[in-house]
Order: C-alpha cells, then sequence, then structure tokens
C-alpha cells in the first residue's frame, strides 16, 4: 500500500464511521487537475536541460489550493498527489479556508548553481502562470525549497501579471511581506499538539521521555519548544545516524552543531546509535520528523513507545499505522500535527502569527480528540472525521 493509498484508506474508514454519502468520498478520492510540465533551463556552461515537475490540485472545497514546492531527484507523480491530498485534510482540519495541493521538480538542486536554481524556479511559475494565483492556488516552500525560491517564484509570476500579487506564495522573505512565524511553525505547531495531548492525559512535560528522528527545520524547532517546557529529549538523529543520552541530551549543544552542518554522529554528548536504533529506543514519545515511511511493517513490531507524534508526511505505512494502534499505541497524525506551517502561511499578513497559532492548533486538537473519545476511534481518523465533516458541507453547497 502506498502513501497515496493509505490516505484512502483512513478516508474511508472516517468516511465509514460517520456514513458520508459515497459520492462525497468518491470526489476526494481524485485530484481535480493533475498538471505535468516541462521546464528548459539553461547552464551555466550554455549547455540546455529539460526538467519534469508537477503541481497536483486535488480540491479548491474549502478554498485556493494551498501546498509545498519540493526539489528533489525522487519526485514522482504519485508521492505529489498523496501530499497533495494530506493538504486538503490538513486544512479542512485545522479549519482554515483552503484546499489542497502540492509541486515538486524533479531535480537535485545541490547539482545547481544559484542563477540556475533561479532560473528553474522562475521556469516553474512561467509553466504554471495560468494555474497560480491567490485566489487559484497558493504555492510554499517545501523540501529543498526555502523563502529565496519562494521570492523569485512570486517575483515572476508578478512580472507576467503586470502588478503585485505577493500573496500568490507564502513562505516568503520576511523583508518582501513573508511571516516572521513561518520558519519555526510546522515544528512549534507540532508541539502545541502533543502539549495539549499530554494536558488532556493529566501528564507532566517534565516527566516525558523524547526521541526525534530527523533534526531538519522541523525537528529542530520542535526540541527547541520540548526543551523549554521541560521535556526530556534523549535521542535525536539526522540520515547519518544520531545520539543518545538517557538521561537527556545537551539541546543547545546539538543545535550548534546542526548550525555549523555537523553531523550529529560526532556529537559526543551522547551514545552513537543508528536511525533504527533510535526508533527502538524506551522513549514516551516518539518523533518522526524525516521521510515517508520510516516505520513500516519491517520495523513496527520494534517500537516501544506509547505515543507517536507524527511531524514528517506519511512516516508510518498503512500496515505499521494498523499494527501499533492494536498495540495500544497512541499516533497523533500527520494531518493535525504538522499543520501548523499551512496555518502560519494562512496567517502571513498577520503580526502575531505564533499566537494565533497556537490557539488554531489547540482548537483543532480539541475537535479532534472529542470525536476520537466519543467514537472511540484513533486520533487519525478522528482527524479524517473533522475534516470530511467539513469538506462534506462543502459538497453539498457546491452540488
Amino acid at each position: 500500500m502506498n502513501f497515496f493509498e493509505t490516505g484512502l484508506s483512513h478516508l474511508n474508514a472516517a468516511a465509514k464511521k460517520i456514513a458520508l454519502d459515497p459520492y462525497e468520498v468518491e470526489r476526494l478520492s481524485y485530484p481535480e487537475r493533475i498538471i505535468e510540465v516541462v521546464i528548459p533551463v539553461t547552464h551555466d556552461d550554455g549547455s540546455a536541460r529539460l526538467y519534469h515537475g508537477y503541481r497536483i490540485q486535488h480540491s479548491s472545497l474549502l478554498g485556493p489550493y494551498k501546498g509545498g514546492i519540493r526539489f528533489h531527484p525522487k519526485v514522482d507523480k504519485d508521492e505529489v498527489k498523496a501530499l497533495a491530498f494530506a493538504m486538503t485534510i490538513k486544512t479542512a482540519t485545522a479549519g482554515i479556508p483552503f484546499g489542497g495541493g502540492k509541486g515538486g521538480v524533479i531535480v537535485d538542486p545541490k547539482l545547481l548553481s544559484d542563477r540556475e536554481l533561479e532560473r528553474l524556479s522562475r521556469g516553474y511559475v512561467r509553466a504554471l502562470y495560468e494555474c497560480l494565483g491567490p485566489l487559484k492556488d497558493v504555492p510554499a516552500p517545501d523540501v529543498n525549497t526555502n523563502s529565496r525560491i519562494m521570492y523569485w517564484m512570486a517575483d515572476e509570476y508578478e512580472r507576467i501579471l503586470g502588478f503585485p500579487a505577493p500573496a500568490v506564495v507564502t513562505g516568503k522573505p520576511i523583508e518582501h511581506g513573508g511571516s516572521l512565524g513561518r520558519e519555526p511553525a510546522t515544528g512549534e505547531g507540532g508541539f502545541y499538539i502533543l502539549q495539549e495531548f499530554l494536558a488532556q492525559e493529566k501528564r507532566d512535560p517534565k516527566t516525558i521521555k523524547i526521541a526525534v528522528q530527523g533534526m531538519g527545520n522541523v525537528g529542530s524547532y520542535f526540541v527547541r519548544s520540548a526543551q523549554r517546557a521541560g521535556c526530556r529529549v534523549i535521542a535525536v538523529s539526522d540520515s547519518k545516524g544520531g545520539v543518545f543520552n538517557r538521561e537527556g541530551l545537551d539541546i543547545s549543544g546539538i543545535l550548534r552543531a546542526k548550525e555549523e552542518e555537523k553531523s550529529l554522529v560526532d556529537f559526543t554528548g551522547g551514545k552513537r546509535i543508528t536511525n533504527d536504533e533510535l526508533l527502538a529506543l524506551d522513549a514516551d514519545v516518539l518523533v518522526p520528523a524525516a521521510l515517508e515511511d520510516a516505520i513500516n511493517d519491517g520495523n513496527a513490531g520494534a517500537i516501544r513507545a506509547k505515543v507517536i507524534l507524527e511531524l514528517a508526511n506519511g512516516p508510518l505505512t498503512g500496515n505499521a499505522d494498523a499494527m501499533l494502534f492494536e498495540r495500544g499505541v497512541t499516533i497523533i497524525p500527520d494531518v493535525l500535527a504538522n499543520a501548523g506551517g499551512v496555518v502560519v502561511s494562512y496567517f502571513e499578513w498577520l503580526q502575531n502569527q505564533l499566537a494565533q497559532l497556537k490557539s488554531v492548533m489547540i482548537k483543532a486538537f480539541a475537535e479532534v480528540h472529542k470525536v476520537s473519545n466519543n467514537m472511540k476511534v484513533p486520533l487519525r481518523i478522528g482527524a479524517y472525521i473533522v475534516a470530511l465533516r467539513r469538506l462534506s458541507k462543502a459538497v453539498q453547497r457546491r452540488g
């Protein structure tokens, strides 16, 4: 079962619980539009190459399509389709007026110069210009894209349009209308969700041991928040491996090492471990914040944590999800836990993004938790039910 099929299985499970009209389920099972583009780029040495890209617009039932653009050599149509679907559920769960979309280009950006990367970014917008716009489709940063790339894209769109339209993308630099809270939003938003879960369970954050797989932007801001709240972060990892200290890691030292672009396997404040070993640690909360399918049929049996907070997109396969739920593991799903980024995208024009982010995330958790308790379903299915109720009303309004 691939990432998209896993999402559809959750959709169908939630729809069955609330007896959703089969037409509404079918409508949400397919993207509204799949766009494939070819982007010609002239390299610095004068050679030219074609790059293949996608923009998949899954649903506009609740508002303009919303979702990031990733630059990665392993981008493919099925992955982008799954992520666009997840954005539809995520924005509906959070209760913000956006639909779901996602984009990607098959490229290793590390092999491009800055000028080549700019040409590719602007070319992507030229290829998709008719499909983008503040009231149509609003991209954002994702894997290997950042505020600089968003600036190039917004600038190219405005150049073609002929007048300013800064709302065409979010995640722009601060000086070009970006959000002060965009960078920490996903990691901090995920911690707000965990905080609310712990409060509902009447557990003191200072007694909680946390292991985090993935110390990119999201993982880094999450551990900052966890440390401030007094949680004990006992393990972290990056793509090369990680470090473990049962008494708690020196998070300030870890973050300094990351800022200096050092691998965590070289950090001296604990024992070296592999990513597989991190997943199997005796932690209270396991936070997969790296890649899809990190927890799968092969390693789910080794998981000892009682709570999994999904900060990556789709870090559990469908089978692993079912297996862990049967064992009594609480899984706080990605469509709820990592919605902070899109929430602050919605608030990009505000100055007090993070305060607003917290209230929205707390409200979203409360709704999902209530449904989960009342209907005796996992939090993931609860999140899907909250989303489907909103999406169902939109389908009924539109016909």
